[in-house]
């Protein structure tokens, strides 16, 4: 994967339709709680590791394009023509970057509490670098909270042209969040917008609930 290892965890039918689970900032794919264990009753299912997380590799160079890059090419070198892409806060963005530059390896999005950042809208300064060491590379922490202030003006831009049926999960986490999904929901042709409340980790404050609307949207072969 561009000389990255990326580290997955895999269960369920090997016949059965893929989707690829990518976590948030600072978690790794064995965060998802009863998420893939659910799934893997009807799909093939892949939670991975992103750069700099987990047991993936951590090279010191951080984005969100080189994250998509990664998972493109987990696709490919896991002979995966085609997945449903299931993202949480960081994972959703690279999901989305990853369906606006390759959308025919995409059947389903869902976006967990996040989409591409709009210009103008977050401002995350640098955090100071923890004493303690992380089970991540910190290094990636400050890296994308740079692009989530300062974003490329074009992924927004581009949110209209994806047309992969997409589930936004909005867990009322805050009135701005909510406005900001809405926002993309609207924008996106082929967009629905759910609610949980739950704050910002949806799957893992109510799995149920979330599984409740994840498990028909994934049933659907509109992808």
């Amino acid at each position: 994967m561009g000389g990255v290892a990326v580290r997955y965890r895999v269960g369920g039918d090997a016949g059965g339709r893929a989707v690829v689970l990518l976590h948030g900032l600072g978690g790794s794919g064995a965060g998802w709680g009863t998420v893939p264990e659910r799934l893997a009753g009807e799909f093939r299912v892949f939670a991975l590791d992103l750069r700099g997380h987990g047991d993936s590799g951590k090279p010191g160079e951080y984005s969100f394009q080189l994250m998509r890059d990664d998972v493109l090419g987990f696709l490919d070198g896991a002979g995966l023509e085609r997945a449903a892409l299931v993202g949480h806060s960081l994972g959703a963005v690279v999901a989305v970057l990853l369906a606006q530059l390759a959308p025919e390896r995409v059947t389903h999005l869902v976006l967990e509490d996040a989409t591409v950042p709009r210009p103008g809208d977050l401002d995350r300064p640098p955090l100071p670098e923890p004493d303690e060491p992380t089970p991540y590379d910190f290094r990636a922490v400050n890296a994308v909270r740079a692009q989530l202030t300062d974003p490329d003006p074009a992924w927004w831009d581009a949110t209209d042209a994806v047309t992969v049926p997409t589930l936004i999960i909005d867990g009322a986490s805050s009135a701005d969040r909510q406005e900001f999904l809405a926002a993309s929901a609207d924008r996106m042709p082929n967009a629905r917008l759910v609610t949980i409340p739950a704050g910002h980790y949806v799957h893992r404050e109510r799995p149920s609930a979330y599984l409740d609307a994840v498990l028909p949207f994934l049933r659907s072969t509109s992808g």
